[in-house]
């Protein structure tokens, strides 16, 4: 969808006469039914104020093609101005440019990201060069008008930041790579910008190209597909096994029979360990290798950022692949079946609503049914880990009926992390009163277990099994973020004990970066995610007290929103509420003590909780 479109002249016309940030805020209001913040409007009169200088000159074509925020199709990007036109012999083309109006920045470690102030405080954003490439190659990668058509569209990027005087930074030798697919100008630097868009965009007739872009069909391309199924193919790690093979081949029927007029909802059940992930991911690469357009969906960022990065070699691969991993958010108003099937991993994650601050849509589970013929639902209840987590098979059902989609339910049962062990999650379920269970210790499971008094050994111990880089350390949310605006802070902090939260350097990726085993996880860097060996701190939000484990909702911290209000609906039904809140720590505490394959070792601030964890474990 493209908000504004007009030819050079036109668009000249409407900077001068001063209010084309007025114009664009209504045309984007009347496509997206939504406004933008005071700040983004003012940097549309300001920006394009820059690229009109640079426009107005009788060597660029008069009707070149002009569009202001070009949305991306099934995603939340957009593309600040695409100029479009044609080459001196007849080829379609497309200039893609990132806007800023930054001024200063500082360069980071991290690929692409750079440190500037957003906002009136210094965060770290994308480098512009990689967001215009990562637009282009998401374009190469879905829209039939570039990669199919003949001729297709060719795509060029670039970057204007006219506010930003070159400093060695900005275009250091560490963006280098980025630089060269997606040039960047600086501020002064406009003659140079015009230069390139005469090179590349000599003639004009550029509104019927960017018509053509605009209504090109998203779907991946072949390419793309044959290399998601050649990744997975390759991967031992992807080999389906038991009964993991059924319901991949029970799914794959049900996406291929699937028809607007014939829907299918698939719901499979399984617990952590059963392989749901990767029959997600193999479904993924098979159903695009028989051309049957498929997206897969979480709400957790951490597994689509981890296997964006797992399964792709090339940094331009993994910007394919990540239009294919998305977030639920993404189908928010889209259109009636729009793609061909949804994989929605982590389901029991969903929200009623979505958006930033959670308050967009009606209902998420209701977009994802009507945004595809099948959607597929991975799902554990018993991962159910924040007060606004909704996803269960109830729901699901409830929309799939509403829908006249065909349900089937299908179970994963096979265990195949915690040792291969089905006695290990029956055990932690009934140690952790989650439900009674006949196994009351942990004797012959072959799962390493291991209950530290010190947490700072329990850590040591946890470094030393890093060997193959699968060892990490996590803990429930009950200790405040210092670090992220303080780097020298630490967070969690007990005794003599001092370690820092994740989220820093890695993001998402926090999980498969090398030295994050020094630092903390929590919840949204793991789930869905395993590692061979977990170390587990229990919060003061798990004690004993009167011979019962009790959840103490007020022992996390302050600005978890897991549980945000809890305290409302415990003035309203004390009862509901409680089991509630009983619920949620004790499976945060599941899912955490679940993710090791080999072993999984804890430490509880809590004493009487160690004492009960080793005295019910039967482990020294």
């Amino acid at each position: 969808m493209i908000v504004y479109r007009s030819e050079k002249n036109a668009f000249l016309r409407d900077v001068r006469r001063g209010d084309i940030d007025e114009v664009i805020l209504a045309q984007f209001k009347a496509a997206t039914g939504h406004s933008v913040a005071k700040a983004e409007q003012r940097s549309w009169g300001n920006s394009l104020q820059h690229v009109a200088n640079v426009l107005d000159d009788r060597a660029v074509p008069d009707d070149l093609g002009i569009a202001v925020e070009f949305l991306l199709p099934l995603s939340l990007k957009r593309i600040d101005v695409t100029i479009a036109g044609h080459t001196d012999t007849g080829e379609r083309r497309a200039i893609i440019i990132e806007l800023k109006q930054w001024e200063t920045a500082r360069a980071s470690p991290r690929d692409a990201i750079v440190l500037t102030h957003v906002g009136g405080r210094e965060r770290p954003e994308v480098h512009p060069s990689y967001q215009a490439w990562s637009y282009a190659a998401f374009l190469r990668g879905f829209n039939e008008a570039v990669y199919e058509e003949s001729p297709g569209i060719g795509l060029q990027p670039c970057a204007f930041l006219h506010n930003y005087k070159r400093d060695s930074v900005i275009d250091s030798t560490h963006y280098e790579a980025y630089l060269r697919e997606a040039p960047l100008f600086a501020k002064g630097e406009g003659d140079k910008l015009r230069d390139f868009i005469r090179r590349h965009i000599p003639r004009g007739r550029g509104n019927e190209v960017l018509v053509a872009l605009e209504n090109g069909r998203i779907r991946p391309s072949r390419a793309l597909a044959d290399a998601v199924t050649g990744i997975v193919q390759g991967r031992p790690e992807f080999i389906l096994l038991d009964d993991q093979k059924e319901v991949f081949e029970a799914c794959l029927e049900a996406a291929r029979t699937a028809s607007p007029g014939a829907p299918r909802v698939v719901i499979v059940e399984g617990g952590p360990g059963t392989g749901k992930s990767v029959v997600a991911v193999h479904l993924l690469a098979a159903l695009l290798a028989k051309k049957i357009f498929a997206m897969y969906v979480s709400k957790n960022a951490a597994p689509r950022h981890v296997f964006v990065e797992q399964l792709g070699r090339l940094k331009q691969d993994k910007v394919k692949l990540a239009g294919l991993f998305t977030g639920p958010d993404r189908f928010l108003d889209a259109p009636a079946n729009a793609v061909g099937t949804l994989i929605v991993d982590e389901a029991h994650r969903l929200t009623e609503k979505v958006g930033f601050f959670g308050n967009k849509g009606e209902h998420s589970i209701q977009d994802l049914v009507r945004a595809a013929p099948c959607s597929i639902f991975f799902l554990d209840e018993s991962q159910q880990v924040t007060w606004k987590d909704i996803g269960s098979r109830a729901v699901i059902s409830r929309f799939a009926a509403e829908h006249g989609a065909r349900l089937e339910v299908l179970q994963l049962a096979s265990q195949f992390r915690c040792a291969g062990s089905d006695g290990y999650l029956a055990w932690i379920d009934e140690v952790l009163e989650i439900r009674p269970t006949a196994h009351q210790t942990l004797a012959g499971i072959p799962l390493d277990f291991r209950v530290f008094d010190d947490v700072g050994a329990m850590h040591d111990a946890i470094e030393a099994q890093n060997t193959r880089n699968k060892a990490r350390m996590v803990a429930g949310y009950c200790w405040p973020w210092r670090s992220r605006r303080n780097p020298a802070a630490y967070d969690i902090v007990i005794g003599e004990y001092a370690r820092r939260w994740n989220l820093t350097e890695d993001g998402s990726l926090w999980i498969v970066a090398p030295k994050s085993v020094h630092e903390v996880g929590c919840i949204h860097t793991c789930q869905g995610l395993e590692v061979e060996y977990i170390g587990v701190i229990i919060g003061p939000d798990l004690v004993m007290k009167e011979g019962r484990l009790q959840t103490v909702p007020q022992a996390r911290d302050r600005f978890d929103k897991s549980i945000k209000g809890y305290k409302k609906d415990l003035a309203i039904d004390p009862a509901s509420a409680q089991e509630k809140i009983d619920r949620i720590i004790k499976n945060t505490y599941r899912t955490l003590m679940t993710r090791g394959m080999k072993g999984c070792y804890v430490y509880a601030t809590d004493p009487g909780v160690r004492e009960y964890l080793r005295r019910r474990s039967g482990r020294p």
